[in-house]
């Protein structure tokens, strides 16, 4: 399929994956004509995925205020008066909760952020356990803590994290008109420590922050020249914030948001592409654009850390409506976790032969692994 093509003929979805991408390239992608442009990334998508599943997450907050970035987009920064009260890190058994609550709610991952530079050590028990809980939930897990070295990365690999979530939020050019306190670089290294440790990344950005489109070409050509793309690839639209340097900059075009959500499919066909913040702004048919342009993965619930997104029963009748379904995290499992699922039924099987198990059926037990029957991968069941 050549990245340039600016008719809509069929085009071809055996592209090797890339990661050697020309400024160029991309410029012409987001030159081509809205409708051939929706073309090559939906057959792009639809190579890759099922089309109309979407990956769902929930995202919390769970120590919000008073970080020392000075992030002009953001309302937990220490240098501006947003009104937000610093507030300290989450008991784990309320993180928990949130976590049992988002389930319910269909979530099949669930994001935990922190406002900090970079995990602290007197905080790392903590982080560690609600990472342990949370996947005895049978979700996965992300998270998103600030800068990591080499040890913070290894110990929470070792812990379970499925995800570290580490954007680089721009261009390399125009970073430094949104962040003074933390380099391009230092961001690149923490993506390096994770990708190191063996977890999956979660890396994208913010559009609509005054940049320049040749910025936006410039985000997406970083992600996709990474030596792995990112699993998981979050298109954020600024949330105005009172009290932020950017809380009055001017919009940014709609269609020019789906195009960018539209490239990035494109560019990286393998990876999950998550409209997360600015959703409340969006109408429905600016998310179903997006949709269409290759977008399959949202935030769901009611916050996002501190900003609003659209209420649950919203997406769900939104999902409805353009006959979209949630993704059954199952078929997401790794072959690691599926061989450990197996070894832990047998396992328990023989146990239970053994003797060594009391089965009566209305005790209360702890959730175990079981292996669904029509996708062969681990499930959990409560008792």
């Amino acid at each position: 399929m050549p990245a340039i093509a600016s008719t809509a003929q069929s085009p071809s979805t055996d592209m090797a994956v890339r990661h050697d991408w020309k400024r160029s390239e991309i410029d012409s992608l987001f030159a081509l004509p809205f409708n051939d442009l929706i073309f090559q990334a939906a057959a792009l998508h639809r190579a890759h995925f099922d089309p109309n599943a979407v990956q769902v997450s929930t995202l919390l907050s769970i120590k919000t205020g008073a970080c020392p970035e000075d992030c002009k987009y953001c309302s937990q920064s220490g240098h501006y008066n947003t009104e937000l009260e610093k507030e300290k890190l989450l008991e784990v058994s309320r993180v928990v909760e949130e976590a049992k609550a988002a389930r319910q709610n269909g979530a099949s991952r669930f994001c935990m952020g922190a406002a900090w530079r970079s995990p602290r050590d007197k905080d790392m028990p903590y982080v560690l356990d609600m990472i342990r809980q949370v996947k005895d939930l049978g979700m996965e897990t992300c998270m998103t803590l600030g800068m990591l070295d080499e040890g913070q990365a290894g110990a929470l690999a070792e812990a379970g994290l499925d995800y570290y979530n580490h954007n680089l939020d721009t261009s390399p050019e125009y970073y430094g008109q949104v962040i003074t306190t933390r380099t391009y670089n230092d961001r690149l290294s923490t993506l390096a420590n994770v990708r190191d440790a063996g977890m999956k990344v979660c890396c994208g950005g913010i559009v609509g922050m005054g940049e320049e489109r040749n910025d936006r070409v410039g985000l997406l050509q970083q992600l996709a020249n990474l030596p792995h793309h990112p699993e998981s690839v979050p298109i954020n639209m600024l949330v105005k914030i009172e009290g932020t340097p950017l809380a009055d900059v001017d919009d940014l075009d709609p269609f020019e948001f789906v195009r960018t959500v539209a490239v990035a499919r494109i560019l990286m066909p393998q990876s999950y592409v998550r409209l997360s913040a600015g959703r409340q702004e969006m109408n429905d048919e600016a998310q179903a654009l997006c949709f269409m342009a290759g977008a399959n993965s949202i935030f769901y619930g009611e916050r996002l850390l501190t900003t609003d997104n659209p209420e649950a029963n919203h997406d769900q009748r939104l999902f409805k409506r353009l006959g979209i379904h949630p993704l059954d995290p199952r078929h997401e499992a790794s072959d690691e976790a599926h061989e450990e699922a197996i070894q832990a039924q047998v396992s328990e099987q023989q146990a239970e032969e053994a003797g060594l198990f009391y089965n009566a059926l209305d005790s209360k037990r702890a959730a175990k692994h079981v292996l669904d029957k029509d996708t062969g991968r681990p499930t959990a069941t409560e008792h």
